[in-house]
């Protein structure tokens, strides 16, 4: 005898089915679909205009050719540099915002204001408090020092130090939260037996915190390359045309500019993919490297 699904159960696979169509969909549609015709795209020469023209992989021979690209991967890499100094001003942050006192949840939320404010605004901002000539900054140094402050968005050397002072505003409120839910699940106990050991606050730290804290470690280290890699919107309102010399082109702008500016939508697929397999490379080494010294509870 065939065995047959009872009704019941045939409509709840139905309805299963159907909570599971639109997220699958989504992805087939709006993922799956684009990655796999921008791999197509990237041994092609296409501006939108006029039909896809197969060329093999001169793209990628023109990639590895081209000054730009070279400067806007340097920029990139560079603006790593405010992952670590990051890191440790959020932790910092967390560990005086780990006390019980009177009116700390408003100082907690000051500080996660900019994580949530939009970039576009967040940019304008600081495209005022970076001018040259009446921004913010550089009234405060003349006013302090009595000098004058450097051209942040209009000389090369300043303009990359520039971003990674806009990327720390908006992010250590964020990976602050993160160190502050991972001191608050450090048992109390740990402390309470170092100190009967004679430990002191330095050894405390060294010992318990930041091995235990190691896990957040971790994640922020990986979301703040991928991040990084992936920074574009500070870059386009504060760097016109990628800035002076172009110091201030990221990888993803260069992508950018490429595909929509000079509509080589061929060239900028092969550089797409590029960055996603950099990425791809560099999460994997994270990952591995990760049993070393992450700890495990």
């Amino acid at each position: 005898m065939k065995n047959k699904t009872p009704g019941y159960r045939r409509k709840e696979i139905i309805w299963s089915l159907l909570f599971i169509a639109p997220p699958i969909l989504g992805f087939l549609i709006f993922s799956l679909t684009p990655l796999i015709t921008s791999f197509g795209l990237s041994f092609m020469s296409w501006d939108m205009f006029t039909p896809a023209k197969f060329t093999g992989t001169e793209n990628f021979q023109y990639m590895f050719a081209d000054e730009k690209f070279y400067k806007s991967l340097f920029n990139t890499v560079f603006l790593l540099l405010g992952v670590p100094i990051g890191m440790m001003i959020s932790m910092m942050l967390a560990i005086l915002m780990n006390r019980s006192l009177k009116g700390i949840s408003i100082f907690r939320t000051i500080y996660y204001i900019p994580v949530i404010s939009p970039i576009i605004a967040v940019s304008l901002l600081w495209q005022w408090l970076l001018n040259f000539d009446y921004g913010i900054i550089n009234e405060f140094i003349w006013n302090i020092f009595g000098i004058q402050g450097p051209n942040w968005l209009g000389d090369p050397n300043w303009v990359k130090p520039s971003f990674i002072i806009m990327g720390l505003w908006g992010g250590v409120g964020g990976n602050m939260v993160l160190y502050l839910a991972g001191l608050q699940g450090i048992p109390s106990s740990y402390y309470e037996a170092a100190q009967v050991d004679g430990a002191s606050r330095w050894h405390q730290f060294k010992h318990i915190t930041l091995p235990l804290l190691s896990p957040i470690h971790f994640y922020v280290v990986v979301m703040g390359v991928i991040g990084t890699f992936q920074s574009f919107s500070q870059m386009y309102i504060l760097a016109a045309d990628g800035g002076p010399e172009y110091s201030g082109a990221t990888i993803v702008y260069y992508i950018f500019q490429e595909a929509f500016k000079y509509f080589n939508m061929g060239y900028a697929s092969a550089v797409a993919w590029v960055l996603g397999i950099l990425i791809f490379i560099l999460t994997l080494f994270q990952f591995r490297i990760s049993k070393r010294w992450v700890y495990q509870d």
